[in-house]
């Protein structure tokens, strides 16, 4: 896994081929405009043809008609409807579905993201199935990165994946590789869900710096307790699915992963969980004294 800062710079732009930006929106009325418009100023100068997907992941304020009005005015915009709220992976998979580039890159719809940052990414796209941003600061509030770090270490030791930040909104795909994956998961476990099978694949993976900025307008939803609820749920549910999942061959161009490996982890967490659980009952329960009557 190769890690790269920030500052790292394109030297062989534009990328060739076309770039399909997908960008899940979920109530972004107040967002959606200036990130829509930002792509289409810089990503000429970066790739030699494009287009914007924009998902609207049934929103209540106003982000589809928003979305319409930006199409209607730019062929390069193309929007995808979803008649009521699904979640952020639902929206994901309606974008890959509908992106017709070479290279599939996604982004929020939040402003947390500036779309010219693909130029930090472009130099590795020819060497890579994957190459993932990593925000190099990321401007959350303090909760969100506990539950972060919480949820990147569970994910490392469970399903063996390498990268360092792994819901990070800022990626840039082999087009072909991920409409290969078959992706299931409909809420926030689908970056997990992408890269397990990416990985099981044998797709090579980079990883690079990118910026990240606070959210200024709107209500994120990543870490209200009906998402993490339902993460939970995920969890679960990805696991056993990887335990039959045959990835496709061919697609990556490294080593695939065995599934063997899941297993192993599965007893390690097992095992963890198991003598955590034992310490607890050993010091609130089991190993206090009785009281004299």
């Amino acid at each position: 896994m190769n890690r790269l800062p920030s500052e790292t710079r394109a030297t062989m732009l534009p990328i060739s081929g076309t770039l399909s930006l997908v960008l899940p929106a979920y109530n972004e009325a107040a967002n959606l405009e200036a990130v829509v418009r930002r792509a289409l100023e810089v990503l000429p100068a970066l790739v030699e043809d494009f287009e914007v997907v924009i998902v609207d992941d049934g929103s209540r304020d106003g982000t589809s008609q928003i979305a319409d009005r930006l199409a209607a005015s730019d062929p390069r915009v193309r929007v995808v409807h979803h008649e009521t709220n699904r979640g952020y992976g639902a929206a994901l998979r309606s974008g890959f579905a509908a992106a017709r580039g070479d290279l599939i890159m996604f982004m929020d719809a939040d402003q947390q993201f500036d779309p010219a940052d693909f130029a930090h990414l472009a130099p590795f796209v020819p060497y890579a199935d994957i190459v993932a941003g990593y925000r190099v600061k990321r401007r959350d509030p303090w909760i969100r990165l506990v539950y972060a770090a919480i949820f990147n270490a569970a994910m490392r030791l469970l399903f063996g994946i390498t990268v360092r930040d792994i819901d990070c909104a800022f990626k840039v795909l082999r087009g072909d590789l991920v409409r290969a994956l078959h992706l299931t998961m409909n809420g926030a476990l689908v970056n997990t869900e992408l890269l397990v099978k990416a990985q099981r694949a044998g797709a090579t993976i980079v990883e690079v710096g990118v910026r990240h900025y606070p959210r200024l307008s709107g209500e994120p939803s990543g870490g209200s307790v009906r998402v993490i609820r339902r993460a939970v749920c995920e969890v679960a549910q990805l696991w056993w699915q990887l335990l039959w999942y045959q990835p496709p061959r061919g697609v990556g161009r490294g080593r695939p992963q065995p599934r063997s490996s899941q297993l192993v982890r599965a007893g390690v967490m097992v095992g963890l969980g198991a003598t955590a659980l034992y310490w607890l009952w050993r010091r609130f329960a089991g190993g206090r004294p009785t009281q004299e009557r």
